[in-house]
């Protein structure tokens, strides 16, 4: 990037994207390469929605299509919301006319038929409402390990056939309302959950609409539009200026500027020129190239990116939620006591129905409301306040470890800098010009260029609100720079090889910074000044690495920019390591050579890149202002692109452990409480916890659970 080459014309002939549809198709036409790789689960968010909700039919994935699962994911989420709103709207009258409650709060309203009433409108949420759960724990018990479904199955099932019982003769309390409140709980808190479950699909969608739809062939004389699946090697294509490369392959005639950021992390337009290499879905610049095609379809660089994403995101270590395992031994619990009260009643003489109402007791106490809401209400709750905060939390798993971050690797475009080019000084040289008029001057020239460096000194010109001239005899020196006059005056802006080659000394303070480009002004064929450019380095930066170091955290940088680059950022900003001229598959050899070592890994990056790392890493993170495919790949997002929301995360990511802990505490330490008493241990005292105040201390222990995750709103505030 020396050589500051003029391009005079905007972009235009823009080629034509994929539309959705088509990007989902051709998503799909990509992973039928994969489906041997892919055929056993697409990402951990979608094994974990599996063992979280039951049925392997939830998962909704069959080899070869992940967008189907990503689909059908959708459709799981829209299932439990319409079961969760038909399960509330019947459970309104379900309470109102419970004996129970009317009991409790003191009113009589009951309907000739009451029972009957109660019975068919639980019996509809039985079936509809716990269909899932009920679904969930046929699952769960075929692989002969229950789980939160088990727990779930087994507590509406007893209430709802015991209940029943006692409408057709049983004697007995009825447990409709009880039955329904945790259904309608349950689902809620379901579909909380799974709506912070995303799959990988996505992802890989995005990836493949970063191609283009057609090619233009050139076949002699004649130029063809056709498919991209219809390309070949070694086929000559034409690349119009403003269109993403359809392929790899060759420069065989042409020279441009292409901007591989979104692919190599190379900040600045890369200029190509005779035999060089180009990367198909980079972008040309204002010139017409002709190349020779090296790479189709899977063997593509863009493909490979797009299996390292999804190996990545396989391979991830799966944690088991702690309310799953909760809910196991909880399960394990219940039964055991459950059936132990009903036969040491029996033992001692009771009656069949005391003894089965005791059981009952304990089952319902048993009912996971608390347990069931402990993770859910956290999860909602810290999203929310977190996004208010600047982070969007796409994978909850990766936020509640983010709290055993050891060691933080950054991508330096558009993450520690800002990733586009500023001017960060003028320089007079002789003392005839001011700064403000070389900027004036220079800009006269640069005005029409798409060229990152015109660009930004255009940007510094609008800043300071200066009006600029127009240029005349306007000129391109191939491969130097820009000639016009303007005002009279004869004003050249080019590169340091065009005062080499004219035998002008380049000032020794010219090249202060490594990692500024610099530009000339030549005003008469006198040299009057400079202008240096960089892509700056967010403010927020340094500081966010003091926090970090403080909080014994490693900071490192891998990019795609050169080691003088590199190296500059690294010092400007002290950071512990950086690796320089780095490519996708060596960023994730990084991420895995770092946990080799025992680290703990959070990657942040923006770009296309950045998304195999995004995956591999413990934590992957991605700045808002990068591209959707990185925001997609990664757990996190910085909305602000803000470093200094990676501090905030990591405290966040604490506080809301915490809360969870607590809450899983207390929903089965009432448990350990409430379940004995219910037994009957205390029989002996003439104290017998009964069905109604066993509920009513249930749903106590649910409320106070409910106002424990509130408290994080406040606890994050404070952060």
């Amino acid at each position: 990037m020396e050589n500051h080459e003029h391009h005079q014309h905007k972009k235009n002939g823009k080629g034509k994207s994929l539309t959705k549809k088509e990007a989902k198709k051709k998503v799909n036409e990509i992973k039928d390469s994969l489906a041997e790789k892919i055929k056993h689960g697409h990402s951990e968010a979608m094994d974990h929605s599996k063992m979280d909700h039951g049925s392997n039919d939830h998962s909704g994935h069959s080899p070869g299509h992940g967008q189907m699962g990503h689909d059908h994911h959708a459709m799981m989420i829209a299932d439990f919301r319409k079961r969760f709103w038909v399960t509330l709207v019947l459970t309104i009258p379900i309470l109102f006319f419970s004996p129970m409650i009317q009991d409790f709060l003191g009113y009589e309203f009951l309907l000739p038929g009451n029972q009957y009433i109660l019975f068919a409108l639980s019996s509809v949420v039985y079936f509809y409402g716990g269909w899932p759960f009920l679904k969930g724990f046929i699952s769960e018990v075929k692989k002969g390990a229950p789980g939160m479904m088990t727990l779930i199955a087994m507590a509406i099932s007893v209430a709802y056939f015991y209940s029943s019982a006692t409408v057709f003769g049983l004697d007995g309390v009825d447990f409709f309302w009880e039955l329904a409140t945790l259904i309608a709980i349950m689902l809620v808190g379901h579909w909380i959950e799974m709506k912070s479950v995303l799959g990988a699909s996505k992802a890989l969608q995005l990836l493949v609409s970063m191609m283009p739809a057609e090619a233009h062939r050139v076949k002699g004389d004649n130029v063809e539009d056709i498919k991209l699946e219809d390309l070949l090697k070694d086929d000559i294509i034409l690349v119009k200026p403003g269109e993403k490369v359809p392929a790899d392959g060759i420069i065989t005639e042409g020279t441009s500027y292409l901007n591989e950021s979104m692919l190599t992390g190379e900040s600045k337009p890369v200029k190509k020129e005779l035999d060089d290499k180009v990367i198909g879905g980079s972008i040309n610049g204002n010139s017409t190239l002709k190349v020779k095609v090296e790479h189709t379809g899977k063997d593509s660089y863009l493909n490979k990116v797009i299996t390292m994403v999804e190996e990545a995101q396989k391979t991830k270590s799966k944690m088991q939620n702690l309310s799953d395992r909760a809910a196991k031994w909880l399960t394990y619990i219940a039964l055991a006591i459950g059936f132990g009260t009903l036969a040491v009643w029996l033992i001692l003489g009771f009656p069949f129905v005391y003894a089965l109402e005791r059981m009952v007791t304990v089952m319902v106490i048993a009912c996971p409301h608390a347990l069931g809401l402990a993770i859910p209400l956290v999860v909602a709750i810290s999203t929310a306040v977190s996004a208010q905060n600047g982070l969007l939390i796409r994978n909850r798993t990766a936020f509640e470890e983010s709290r055993k971050i050891s060691a933080l690797l950054f991508d330096k475009t558009g993450t520690l800098t800002k990733g586009d080019f500023g001017v960060t000084r003028i320089k007079s040289v002789n003392g005839s010009y001011s700064s403000e008029e070389i900027l004036r001057l220079s800009s006269a020239l640069e005005q029409s260029s798409e060229h990152p460096i015109a660009v930004g000194i255009i940007k510094k010109v609008k800043e300071g609100k200066v009006s600029i001239p127009k240029p005349e005899n306007f000129n391109a020196i191939t491969g130097k720079g820009v000639e016009a006059n303007v005002e009279g005056k004869q004003i050249k802006v080019v590169s340091p090889g065009y005062l080499r080659d004219e035998k002008i000394n380049i000032p020794e303070d010219a090249y202060s910074d490594a990692a500024e480009t610099v530009v000339f002004v030549l005003i008469d064929n006198e040299l009057a000044g400079y202008i240096a450019l960089a892509d700056e380095i967010r403010p927020e930066s340094a500081e966010a690495i003091k926090v970090f170091k403080k909080n014994n955290i490693k900071v490192l940088m891998a990019t795609g920019d050169n080691e003088k680059t590199a190296k500059a950022v690294s010092e400007k900003l002290g950071l512990d390591g950086y690796y320089a001229e780095v490519l996708p598959h060596q960023k994730v050899e990084i991420v895995q050579e770092l946990q080799g070592k025992g680290e703990f890994v959070a990657m942040t990056g923006d770009g296309v890149n950045d998304a195999p790392a995004l995956a591999q890493a413990n934590v992957g993170i991605a700045v808002g202002s990068g591209t959707d495919v990185a925001a997609e790949t990664a757990d996190i997002i910085l909305v602000n692109s803000n470093p200094q929301d990676i501090a905030n995360l990591i405290l966040f990511g604490k506080a809301t452990y915490n809360k969870m802990i607590q809450n899983l505490i207390w929903a089965t330490g009432y448990n350990v409480v409430a379940i004995p008493l219910a037994a009957g241990v205390l029989y002996s005292s003439g104290f017998v916890l009964g069905p109604a105040v066993g509920a009513v201390f249930m749903s106590l222990s649910t409320i106070i659970v409910a106002i424990n995750a509130q408290l994080l709103k406040k606890k994050i505030g404070k952060k």
